[in-house]
């Protein structure tokens, strides 16, 4: 595999960013994701376990990967992105970049089908991004990577294009002193949550990868199949719990609310998004999991100002 290895991601140790002092968003994910085992496989090897795979044979290693806390440090804390209308504000806590396995050195971004983002997402009490959320993400990214795509083709879903996006955005972090464990956008298209995902099920909901106008190149598009990833795709992890003029709300009870719907969708309300998006896994909707939320202060707790 010399093309692969010329293609190696293997970025310089920094410090992971922290959240601001005072922030709900503090706490950090280690009583949620397992720690990560010391012979856990790096990005590179796990790039090259998997240099003949692509789409639900792909995912499913890197969901065991994940799960068994093969997650570099610089993702294990959450970063506050607030909006506001004119009666409220909502602070949303994010992972810093786009999910990715191995360690803080040498480690790889993980584009997943529908089923696999979010079947990882639940597992540790996390959701999707509506496009009205990527779009302040980028906002408040303290990193504002250039979208640098690739030539079309079968080859995008391929992991040796995984790897060659992957150098290229390590080289664009390394140019500009940017620090792994900031904000950072720009980099990769989203996979959203979108009322056309129960209107059309079978499909995977794409938007994003901003320019530096703050205009996206990839416009919403349920074009693809729920399985389909290729290697501009990301998976930006949001906490199912946000907090709404400092009190702690559900994701899901605040997208089903008319009157603070608007905050985060610009499509309207979506009602019984729990229900949903467990019929688009072929299951019945359940409780999250204990450890699902474990970082997180409790309601009634004392809790910082966002």
């Amino acid at each position: 595999m010399a093309t692969a290895a010329a293609l190696l991601l293997t970025l310089t140790a920094g410090t992971a960013g922290a959240s601001p002092a005072g922030s709900v968003c503090d706490q950090p994910l280690d009583k949620s994701i397992p720690a990560r085992a010391a012979g856990a496989l790096t990005g590179t090897a796990f790039a090259e376990r998997v240099r003949d795979l692509a789409g639900p044979q792909r995912d499913a290693l890197v969901r065991r990967e994940v799960l068994a806390g093969n997650v570099p440090s610089f993702l294990r804390h959450l970063e506050p992105v607030t909006v506001r209308d004119g009666a409220n504000t909502l602070t949303v806590c994010v992972l810093p970049d786009y999910l990715a396995l191995g360690s803080d050195r040498d480690f790889l971004f993980v584009p997943l089908g529908l089923e696999a983002a979010l079947d990882i997402a639940g597992h540790y009490g996390f959701m999707l991004p509506t496009r009205k959320l990527v779009n302040a993400i980028y906002t408040a990214a303290a990193v504002k990577l250039d979208p640098q795509p690739l030539p079309a083709g079968d080859q995008m879903r391929s992991t040796a294009y995984l790897l060659r996006h992957n150098e290229m955005i390590r080289a664009q972090r390394a140019s500009r002193g940017a620090q792994i464990g900031a904000l950072t956008a720009g980099n990769k298209k989203d996979l959203v949550l979108t009322p056309r995902l129960w209107q059309n099920p079978g499909r995977v909901a794409i938007y994003g990868w901003h320019r530096a106008t703050g205009s996206p190149i990839q416009p919403l598009s349920t074009v693809h199949g729920a399985s389909y990833a290729d290697y501009s795709h990301g998976i930006r992890l949001v906490s199912d719990v946000v907090y709404v003029n400092g009190v702690q709300r559900a994701l899901a009870e605040v997208l089903a609310d008319p009157r603070l719907a608007g905050l985060l969708s610009d499509e309207g309300p979506l009602p019984r998004l729990t229900e949903r998006l467990a019929s688009l896994l072929g299951r019945p909707a359940t409780e999250a999991s204990a450890s699902a939320v474990a970082w997180l202060p409790r309601q009634g707790s004392a809790q910082a100002t966002p």
